[in-house]
This record gives C-alpha cells, sequence and structure tokens, in this order.
C-alpha cells in the first residue's frame, strides 16, 4: 500500500513541477515580448555618435575628460531600441550627452540658481531674476532631470527583460525537473522495495527462527 501512495505522489508531484515550468515559460516569454512591444512603439533610434569611438571623440570636442567618463562598451548607432540590452545601452550614451550639456557636472554638482556669467551660484541674492522678483532656476539641471527620467525608464525595460529572461530559465529547470521526477516514478525508484530488510523485520525473522529448534540448527 505505501509503495503504491509513493508511486501516486511522485507522478503528482512530477506534474505540479512540468506545470510550474510550463507557466514560468509562458509567463517569461509573455513580458519578453511585451518589452519589445512597448519600446517599438516608442520609436527610438540610436543616433550616430553612439559607438564608443564616437562618442569618446565628442565628447573631447566638449571639453571633457574621456579617461574619467563612463564610456559605454556597446554600440548603438542607427539602430532601432526594440530591446532591452538596446535600452540599457542607450540610456549610457545619454548620460555621456547630458555631462557634455552640463560641462561634465552632474546634478548634485550644479549650483542651483542661474547667473549672468553662466557659472550659477546657490545664492538667491546673486541669481538671476524673472519679472517676478524670484530666482531663475539653473536650467543646466533640467537637463539632467530629464535625462535621469528617460535612462530610468530605459533600465527599468532593461530590467524587466533579464528578469523574463530568468523566468523562462527557471520554468525549464522546473519543467526538466519534473520530467526526471515523472521517469523516476514511472520506473520505479520511488518503490519502498530494498535489497536489505529493516531493522524490525530482522528482529521479526530472528523470533521465527528461534521458534522453530530446527530451522536454527540448520
Amino acid at each position: 500500500m505505501r509503495r503504491k501512495v509513493f508511486e501516486i505522489g511522485g507522478i503528482v508531484a512530477a506534474v505540479i513541477l512540468v506545470g510550474f515550468g510550463v507557466a514560468a515559460i509562458v509567463l517569461g516569454a509573455n513580458g519578453r515580448s511585451t518589452v519589445k512591444t512597448d519600446l517599438a512603439e516608442q520609436k527610438i533610434t540610436g543616433t550616430p555618435d553612439m559607438t564608443p569611438q564616437a562618442i569618446k571623440s565628442e565628447a573631447a570636442k566638449a571639453g571633457l575628460d574621456v579617461s574619467t567618463l563612463p564610456i559605454p562598451s556597446c554600440t548603438v548607432a542607427n539602430q532601432a531600441i526594440d530591446t532591452g540590452s538596446k535600452a540599457r545601452c542607450f540610456a549610457q550614451y545619454m548620460t555621456i550627452h547630458a555631462l557634455e550639456a552640463t560641462g561634465g557636472l552632474y546634478y548634485s554638482q550644479m549650483p542651483r540658481y542661474a547667473t549672468a556669467n553662466g557659472k550659477g551660484t546657490n545664492e538667491e541674492a546673486a541669481a538671476l531674476k524673472s519679472s517676478t522678483g524670484t530666482p531663475v532656476e539653473n536650467p543646466a539641471r533640467n537637463v539632467w532631470i530629464d535625462e535621469t527620467a528617460l535612462s530610468t525608464a530605459l533600465n527599468a525595460s532593461y530590467m524587466a527583460d533579464q528578469t523574463s529572461v530568468f523566468g523562462i530559465v527557471v520554468g525549464i529547470a522546473l519543467l526538466l525537473s519534473g520530467v526526471g521526477f515523472a521517469i523516476l516514478a514511472a520506473g520505479g525508484a520511488l518503490r519502498t522495495g530494498r535489497s536489505r530488510p529493516l531493522p524490525e523485520e530482522e528482529a521479526s525473522k530472528g523470533a521465527r527462527v528461534g521458534s522453530h529448534p530446527e530451522l536454527s540448527a540448520s
């Protein structure tokens, strides 16, 4: 009876693993498809300078220290951005473009207010004034606000794409595990039959032999 229970339990476990594996693969594939569709709808195309060599030359012309810049190693020049990997690459080049526009300064390094000499200041009294008399915000900081918003969305696409790939890999692993489990269960590997009896079985056998002197003598 126990043998039958183990066999049925093994088959049930195998079916569950196969079901979860198939579901994970389907969900992962749907996730990747959604990422590609959403990116394609944005109609984003890499600019001609989005190659490592071209962006280095452009950054140097802008007066930036190329040796300290996070130069991307990927290339998306004139390519449609329709995958998570391309979206991440595009976001990396956007960072270089933003640095070119701000003279190599990040958002946290730039003064809050604009000044007539273009250097900016954190002092309201020294800032340019609008028609209402309020200090004018440093426009260069808006470059980083836009860049951060767009690159975050692109990097989120990359994360979603990688998560989908992970789901597909896990699904394949579950599927193979389920198939293997089914083979073991169907082949009898999970049965309770043993070549060596359990201790209680040995004790019972010894008691039976002891009760028959003619058997023990032999």
